[in-house]
């Protein structure tokens, strides 16, 4: 009974020690998430201001002119790109396997058939997984920062332009979990290249209402000088943002995740300090019954 008890005693103390480490972690988390959801939502106006220029564009037909003269139609490859943004770590709940599985459900309706589409992974679980199982990685992506930069992003936004640009894919999407709040996320998948009207269809379900515009605009000096400036910007703030918003929801999923498994702990904290006080007190009361009876046997 005495090894038991030690036992017992012994799983307290671990657990309590398993706890002080996820509460730790938690407080980590959500400090994290305060600190992102303060650079997104300073973002979004901007992202708002950007997207309603280029969705002007789209419905005066301005984009699909620029794409059917560009470079990018002479060589289609009939491949559609999904950029996938995960995580690096664990211990984020179902954060990463909540967009796998939705990226692959979006990739089994567009692109059934594992020839006709790659992965840009933005994030090692992504990246890992799909390597695992000889899916084509084109590109990854490790490292993003818990708070990620502009300039993080540039390199990324630059690959994959330079590969659409030399024919690599005909299509790119951006798949990733938009935050909505501390205890729900969505799945997105946007379209990120070409930037035609097609594009555009499902932003008016989304953030932005085309019809909310003027489709009526005074190009100076031209349309494809103001399209030089406008596209890039628009490409980086749509991955930008979508990075943003996907380590938002990160840093919330490890946050609850760990705030879960403090919980869990407690509650075996509880069953395992009942049942080490029971194992106590049949020791203390096996020991009263041999002291007894040993008190009987000296009587006789």
């Amino acid at each position: 009974m005495a090894e038991s008890i030690n036992d017992v005693k012994h799983r307290i103390a671990s657990t309590r020690n398993t706890r002080q480490i996820t509460t730790a972690m938690q407080m980590v988390s959500t400090a994290k998430l305060n600190r992102i959801q303060k650079h997104t939502s300073n973002y979004e106006e901007y992202v708002s201001r950007v997207k309603a220029v280029v969705m002007h564009l789209a419905q005066s037909h301005l984009l699909d002119k620029i794409n059917s003269s560009s470079n990018a139609s002479d060589h289609k490859s009939g491949k559609t790109a999904y950029l996938v943004i995960t995580s690096d770590r664990g211990m984020v709940g179902s954060y990463n396997s909540n967009v796998i599985r939705e990226t692959n459900n979006f990739i089994e309706e567009h692109t059934p058939n594992p020839d006709d589409y790659m992965i840009l992974a933005v994030g090692g679980n992504g990246a890992d997984f799909y390597k695992n199982r000889n899916v084509n990685v084109a590109y990854e992506y490790r490292g993003v920062s818990d708070i990620p930069t502009f300039a993080e992003v540039r390199e990324i936004v630059k690959t994959a332009n330079s590969m659409f640009e030399d024919g690599v894919f005909d299509k790119l999407y951006v798949c990733y979990t938009h935050f909505v709040n501390r205890i729900s996320s969505t799945f997105r998948a946007e379209k990120m290249l070409p930037m035609d009207s097609e594009a555009f269809e499902e932003e008016s379900s989304q953030d932005i209402k085309a019809h909310d515009f003027s489709a009526e605009y005074e190009i100076e000096p031209d349309e494809s000088a103001v399209l030089k400036v406008v596209l890039p910007q628009y490409a980086q703030s749509l991955v930008f943002g979508a990075i943003l918003d996907a380590k938002t929801s990160e840093h919330s999923s490890s946050s609850t995740a760990m705030q879960s498994a403090s919980d869990n702990a407690s509650d075996l904290i509880s069953r395992l300090e009942l049942q080490y006080n029971r194992a106590r007190q049949a020791a203390i009361t096996t020991e009263i019954t041999e002291i007894v009876g040993g008190q009987e046997a000296l009587k006789h």
